[in-house]
């Protein structure tokens, strides 16, 4: 059975490749959208009535391709679920993440079914990226736990900026909410014919900034709490580094509205709110202090007898001392006086020299 066992560094692994598999899932979900292929694959979970692969022309390839990454992602969710079962030392934590990512998958699957039947409803399409943003952060706060002990953690930073924190959290959910809502209200619905969000692309992209410009105000505030709270350079580093990605993913957004949108660039600016959301889920878990993973259990440590103690084949010097818990090989000499302590393990056919202590001998009878 213990071969079955999963060790928490495998379990970190894939954890990490898990993770990413989201994010393909995510990108590769946009490509459908942006590309207008999310008609290419007409039927589910085949790609048409009669076939289960698409014809070679590019909008059934994109949106099946697109089909193949959620099926390394079903595989990876089982995956993780099944190694949080067999994983050594048992974190319930990580079993109920993981039964959550398999659920987030199932979800996801079911959503994506109603995304087709629907004919690319715009609402139906934002809850769709909605819930492959909620399985992005169960599968990054599962990769985030992985990577430590078990617990709750100690905070390192003050209250007001854990509190800062979750309005942060909360502030960027809205903003990925605002975000998918813009794209459907624009010319990257899915594909030709598909209901749109009846409010003016202006509107909605004007709505989704001030969000953006809200939660960033929300992050500067927590750079200042940080510093003024002479908080760990640590949490202070990657509130810096959760900024660079926001004012990247912000230019990005900027740029591809000024230049009317060009799919590409959306591509990017989807790749960017992945970013973004989990950069800000792994600084908000920085906030507090974990203990390392404990070392796995292991067999019972057998100390070597010292060289000077033992010999084989032949009678070795005057000795001392042999310590409790050793293990003497057979055939192996103990020199005369020398005091074997109780516990040792002396094997069948070791010579004990004339004159040792009755200790000795009385563990090697076989000699």
């Amino acid at each position: 059975m213990s071969s079955l066992r999963t060790s928490p560094r495998a379990f970190l692994l894939l954890s990490r490749v898990t993770l990413v598999t989201v994010v393909l899932n995510v990108v590769s979900g946009a490509a459908v959208r942006l590309s207008d292929s999310g008609l290419g694959c007409p039927d589910w979970p085949t790609c048409s009535q009669h076939h289960l692969t698409p014809p070679l022309l590019l909008h059934p390839v994109i949106e099946f391709t697109n089909r193949v990454v959620v099926t390394l992602l079903v595989v990876a969710a089982a995956a993780s679920a099944v190694a949080a079962l067999l994983r050594r030392p048992a974190r319930r934590d990580l079993r109920w993440l993981s039964a959550g990512l398999v659920a987030g998958v199932l979800a996801e699957a079911v959503v994506g079914g109603l995304v087709v039947y629907s004919k690319l409803d715009a609402w139906v399409v934002v809850g769709h990226f909605l819930v492959g943003m909620a399985l992005l952060a169960v599968s990054a706060e599962l990769a985030l736990r992985a990577s430590h002990a078990g617990g709750a953690g100690t905070p390192i930073v003050a209250r007001p900026v854990l509190r800062t924190s979750r309005l942060l959290l909360i502030l960027l959910v809205a903003a990925l909410t605002a975000g998918a809502m813009t794209t459907g209200s624009g010319p990257h619905a899915g594909g030709k014919g598909a209901k749109r969000i009846p409010v003016a692309l202006a509107d909605m992209a004007r709505v989704h900034a001030e969000v953006v410009l809200a939660a960033l105000a929300a992050l500067l505030l927590l750079i200042w709490l940080l510093r003024r709270s002479d908080a760990p350079a640590r949490s202070q580093d990657r509130a810096v580094a959760l900024l660079a990605v926001m004012v990247a993913q912000g230019l990005v957004g900027y740029v591809q509205y000024f230049t009317h949108l060009p799919a590409a660039l959306v591509g990017v600016h989807v790749l960017g709110a992945c970013a973004v959301w989990v950069t800000a889920l792994w600084f908000h878990h920085g906030l507090t202090d974990h203990a390392a993973e404990p070392a796995a259990e292991r067999g019972p440590v057998v100390e070597p007898v010292p060289r000077e103690l033992v010999t084989t084949g032949a009678p070795p010097a005057a000795a001392t001392s042999v310590a409790a818990g050793t293990s003497v090989a057979a055939g192996t000499s103990v020199a005369a006086g020398t005091s074997v302590a109780a516990g040792t393990s002396v094997a069948a056919g070791t010579s004990v020299a004339a004159g040792g202590p009755a200790e000795a001998r009385s563990l090697s009878e076989p000699a």
